[in-house]
């Protein structure tokens, strides 16, 4: 049935980020579809999403791993392989976004947006890759951004990370896809999370951004589950080095 092709079952996911919002959705909808996961998050916001996970009669666990820190990366993939043995679907989630103008934004910030927006990212993938490749194949679905495609305003480390995760995303599927390694991203339009807080709050920018959006409503966490799903099932096979961007039809405004 055409069902089974997103059937997740046994499956082994690490997803960083799911704390809360997009991170959160997306582990949840993998463990929904038969996926156990591993929830990654900076501290222990992991846990509930993971806890809610194990209710659903998946396997999962919490880690933490600071993923500016380089150290912090390998442990992550080492924690969730004593864990599982295995990973065949890896969603690199995690992010953080700093605002300024170019002219005052620091090198601190610059520095850390793309530590841990772009090359946690990218070294993630080449650890989790490379056992894909020995495993004979996996799923690696990275979260760049409408920013992948536009500049924004205000958030040039933002904007730089995000163009280079859909860059990465279409090198690595290059090389992988013949290794049965399909590479794919997501970019996101305007989701209602922690991230978007300050946008939402401020009711002149959000009628602007509302405005524009042709579904008339922001997205919220599973509007970007689903497209996830999809990138690590069997349904998505021939499917990679594509960034699909679920935003509610705002790049075709």
């Amino acid at each position: 049935m055409a069902l089974d092709w997103f059937n997740l079952d046994g499956k082994i996911a690490l997803v960083t980020g799911t704390g809360t919002g997009i991170g959160a959705g997306i582990a949840k909808a993998l463990a929904r579809a038969g996926a156990h996961v591993a929830c990654h998050d900076r501290g222990d916001e992991a846990r509930p999403t993971s806890e809610e996970i194990r209710a659903l009669g998946r396997r999962s666990i919490a880690l933490s791993a600071d993923l500016s820190k380089r150290a912090a990366q390998d442990g992550l993939v080492a924690d969730a392989l004593k864990e599982f043995g295995r990973i065949d679907i890896l969603v690199n989630n995690a992010g953080m976004i700093r605002r300024a103008p170019a002219v005052d934004y620091s090198d601190a910030d610059w520095d850390l947006l793309l530590e841990v927006n772009l090359s946690a990212p990218f070294r993630l993938s080449r650890r989790v890759g490379k056992l894909m490749i020995e495993q004979g194949g996996g799923r690696i679905v990275n979260i760049a951004s409408l920013l992948a495609f536009q500049g924004g305003i205000l958030v040039p480390a933002y904007a730089a990370s995000k163009g280079g995760v859909a860059q990465f995303t279409k090198a690595l599927a290059n090389e992988w896809a013949v290794k049965n390694v399909n590479v794919n991203a997501i970019a996101p339009g305007y989701i209602a999370t922690n991230n978007t807080a300050a946008l939402r709050a401020d009711e002149t920018r959000s009628r602007q951004i509302l405005d524009r959006i042709p579904a008339g409503r922001w997205g919220v966490p599973d509007d970007i589950a689903g497209a996830a799903v999809f990138l690590c099932s069997d349904a998505a096979r021939y499917v990679t080095g594509h960034v699909l961007a679920v935003d509610g039809g705002w790049l075709a405004r």
